[in-house]
């Protein structure tokens, strides 16, 4: 009988163990799915499937979203009939940065949905709506858009099809976000049609700032120069070339834009006249891995700190790569591309002593009634290089400005530094996007400027004086 008893505890053991196991890994998925739908509360919530949506836009009143300085943007208008109408004061000025709320979303109405949609006032104020029979109002959002360089931005980029960034490099904040060609946010449902099946090349839901992807041309060599100090930290400083207008090693070449001859030159000198021939010397004696290690660090092909869509940009080199494409990256060409936003971000990291923090949209949110529901604050996203690197190529950037390709910012009430591009996209070296990236003050960073007008020309002579007109604007100068 003995026997028996022992036999059926041995028997009944494994039944108890996967018992106990699977009775842990059930509790440990709750714990997990429980985690994750609170961490990942707002992407569920902007999920088109979630149904949760429709009942709050039912109940809750769409927030209001403001400029930093208070500016209504975006706010809801409801009629007699209680339908309820989304206005965008501003018009196209801030299309594509503040976005549209209906069809998917995308800008600040899709990055802020979570809030807009859900209402934090108190029960007794619920209470006494209801007894009126009104929604609730949504939670607000307060942005770190500023309007005046919204508009100057705007405006400075006219009709040309292009993109503008404008951000403090010291915080992260994005004061402002330009891209054309643009669109009537209010009139989106009416719209959405006819812009889905667009065929031109306008693409005008597209947020070029953030998506379009361009070739950098001359303002890659930002990158380029960094990948040099890093591989010659000892003798960068004593580089020097003759410049003939053509550069040709291994039976590939590489001419400077329009054939220009720029003589003998050091790396600053270089940098500051954008000499292609140059820099092309220059990339063909980095080493491989450098280069590689220099585009990883500064985020190319990897996730950018970005919760706004946006495309990843492309540079590539390993050890299989021929010498006449390490020449086209050298200088911004052939295979590479990138997006303003991105650009934008590498500009930042330089101007605040190597320190890339991360960009964001999004100041505040508040309930109807004024209070606080969540803030959001400068934070560190990483290191893209040294202070010393960073000091380098700001003294090289300012020579851009002093004796180089952006002497337009020259001679100002305030110092700047900066590179200009001058990006060819097709075979024809006529055919070139104009490019400039800088900060100012240079040597107390608060304001950094990206820009590119799609098939403008020459950098300085189309992209400079758009950021002159934004650093202007933020300085006060006439």
């Amino acid at each position: 009988m003995e026997q028996k008893k022992v036999k059926r505890k041995i028997r009944s053991y494994p039944i108890v163990v996967l018992s106990v196991f699977f009775a842990g890994l059930f509790g440990v998925m709750l714990i997990y799915i429980s985690y994750y739908s609170y961490a990942h509360r707002q992407v569920l919530m902007n999920n088109s499937y979630n149904t949760r949506q429709q009942i709050l836009v039912k109940q809750n009143s769409r927030g209001t979203i403001y400029s930093r300085d208070g500016d209504v943007l975006a706010y809801s208008q409801v009629d007699e009939s209680g339908a309820e109408t989304r206005v965008y004061p501003y018009g196209r000025e801030f299309a594509h940065v503040v976005g549209y709320s209906t069809h998917g979303r995308a800008g600040i109405e899709y990055m802020a949905n979570y809030y807009l949609i859900n209402t934090s006032i108190d029960l007794s104020d619920k209470v006494a709506l209801d007894t009126k029979g009104v929604k609730y109002p949504g939670d607000n959002c307060t942005s770190t858009l500023d309007v005046a360089l919204q508009e100057v931005a705007f405006n400075a980029l006219s009709a040309r099809k292009g993109a503008v960034v404008v951000s403090d490099p010291t915080t992260g904040e994005i004061l402002a976000m330009v891209s054309k060609p643009d669109f009537e946010p209010s009139s989106i449902s009416a719209e959405w049609d006819s812009l889905l099946q667009d065929k031109s090349p306008d693409a005008k839901l597209l947020n070029r700032a953030t998506q379009g992807l361009y070739p950098p041309g001359s303002t890659f060599k930002i990158v380029t120069a960094l990948a040099y100090i890093k591989d010659h930290p000892s003798d960068y400083d004593n580089y020097r070339f003759t410049c003939s207008g053509r550069f040709t090693i291994d039976d590939e070449s590489i001419s400077c834009f329009h054939g220009e001859t720029h003589g003998s030159e050091d790396f600053t000198s270089s940098f500051a006249n954008s000499c292609n021939s140059s820099f092309a010397n220059i990339g063909t004696g980095i080493s491989r891995k450098v280069f590689k290690t220099t585009l990883d660090q500064l985020l190319f092909g990897k996730d950018l700190p970005l919760d706004m869509l946006y495309s990843k940009s492309r540079a590539a080199i390993d050890e299989s790569t021929s010498v006449g494409d390490v020449m086209q990256l050298s200088i911004g060409q052939g295979a590479t591309a990138m997006t303003p936003m991105h650009l934008n971000m590498i500009t930042c990291a330089i101007a605040n002593k190597g320190v890339l923090m991360k960009p964001y949209l999004i100041q505040q949110i508040k309930s109807a009634d004024g209070r606080v529901i969540k803030s959001y604050s400068p934070e560190v996203c990483r290191h893209l290089m040294t202070q010393e690197q960073a000091a380098t190529l700001t003294g090289m950037m300012e020579a851009v400005v002093e004796q180089g390709t952006a002497s337009r910012l020259k001679g100002l009430s305030y110092t700047c530094a900066g590179k200009t591009g001058s990006a060819e996209f097709n075979s024809s070296s006529s055919d070139s996007h104009a490019w400039f990236t800088g900060f100012a003050p240079a040597d107390d960073p608060k304001i950094c400027v990206t820009i590119i007008v799609e098939n403008a020309g020459s950098g300085g002579s189309f992209a400079v004086p758009i950021a002159k007109r934004i650093f202007d604007a933020y300085f006060g100068a006439e």
